[in-house]
């Protein structure tokens, strides 16, 4: 709970925080204030942002009209950005279980039950004006962000605006909490080992731990010896810069309860960068002209190495976790459905320090 009463109060407890540390971010100002980055957007409505009708369907649709754009999908600890167009976007699934796909320059996975808001903004950041589309959810964590760029489509941007204006322009946002899903750790563990080992696709992984309401961490505990094995953190950069070396094509899964974004491609640029006055945010980026990922490997507490069986022989990922024990990112070695693995992909993992090979 919070102590602000009003979309005012909001406003000038925000204030007082940019005052006092220029520069912050809102999704910090947020977590300092105690509230959600959709509850500080909301209060500027008005004054360069406009609440969005729910049409998530035709959202989706109209999203190619803007042309080249960058997409950005984060979670807490990782950042994904691409730079591109929305080409093939397919909606689909049931009413309670909503979904689409977007193929092309920028990929992503969207899980619609969770979109809850969307705005319009329009900020100034030093002397640029940043436009973008913002969708959050219920809780008023940010989904996805789409941000225009020169070479924009800036009147599909205005009618875009103009055809999803929401009636309802209160500055007051309301948020939700999600109920925690309940896991169980007593499973059977050789039948769970079992199924695992018989798995055909990838894709299969999560409905096997849905179907033993195992959390996807204890599962990776369940299975070390026989289908995975923890490794360094510190193994995370070395293995991007050896693929940049290598110019190996990777794949890198990030996001969060709406919204999967993915990279399909080599990387180039690996650098390190610390923020805060002490140095105690440790970003780890790769900084490609139309790929950018931040990842905070100071929020990473276990990494594993992941084998998962598929008609087309084993799949190898690397898995990041936070102290929560909640997924971060991935990474697998570029592959097609139909395709074997590389075997240069699985060969840069197993030069990877596992964790006990330390002890």
């Amino acid at each position: 709970m919070n102590n602000y009463r009003s979309p005012d109060d909001i406003a000038l407890a925000w204030k007082d925080i940019e005052k006092n540390k220029p520069g912050i971010r809102i999704r910090e100002a947020a977590t300092s204030l105690a509230l959600s980055e959709a509850q500080l957007l909301a209060t500027k409505i008005g004054s360069g942002v406009t609440r969005l009708e729910p049409r998530w369907n035709e959202f989706l649709e109209r999203l190619p009209k803007l042309g080249r754009v960058m997409s950005l999908t984060r979670n807490h600890a990782c950042v994904l950005e691409h730079m591109g167009s929305f080409e093939e976007i397919n909606v689909f699934g049931e009413d309670d279980h909503p979904m689409a796909t977007v193929i092309g320059s920028i990929e992503t996975r969207v899980f619609l039950k969770s979109w809850h808001v969307a705005f319009a903004v329009e900020q100034e950041k030093g002397e640029q004006m940043l436009t973008s589309l913002q969708v959050f959810d219920h809780e008023g964590n940010a989904i996805t962000k789409v941000y225009l760029r020169e070479n924009s489509n800036y009147k599909a941007y205005e009618a875009f605006v103009t055809d999803f204006k929401a009636a309802n322009q209160d500055r007051q946002q309301e948020v939700f909490t999600y109920e925690k899903k309940e896991y169980t750790k007593m499973i059977d563990k050789k039948g769970f080992l079992q199924e695992w080992a018989s798995l055909k696709d990838t894709h299969d992984f999560y409905p096997l731990l849905n179907k033993y309401k195992l959390h996807r961490h204890d599962a990776m505990e369940l299975a070390e010896g026989k289908f995975s094995y923890a490794i360094e953190m510190a193994c995370i950069q070395p293995m991007l810069e050896k693929a940049a070396q290598q110019k190996l094509p990777i794949m890198v899964f990030a996001g969060n309860r709406g919204n999967l974004q993915i990279h399909q491609d080599r990387v180039r640029t690996i650098r390190l960068l610390e923020r805060g006055h002490t140095g105690e945010e440790k970003w780890l980026n790769v900084l490609d002209p139309i790929f950018n990922m931040h990842l905070r490997i100071d929020l990473i507490q276990t990494v594993w190495v992941v084998t998962k069986p598929t008609n087309d022989g084993n799949v190898t990922s690397i898995e990041c976790y936070d102290a929560d024990r909640e997924l971060t990112v991935q990474f697998f070695g570029l592959r097609k459905p139909g395709k074997p693995e590389m075997i240069e992909w699985r060969e840069l993992v197993n030069s990877l320090d596992s964790v006990h090979a330390r002890l």
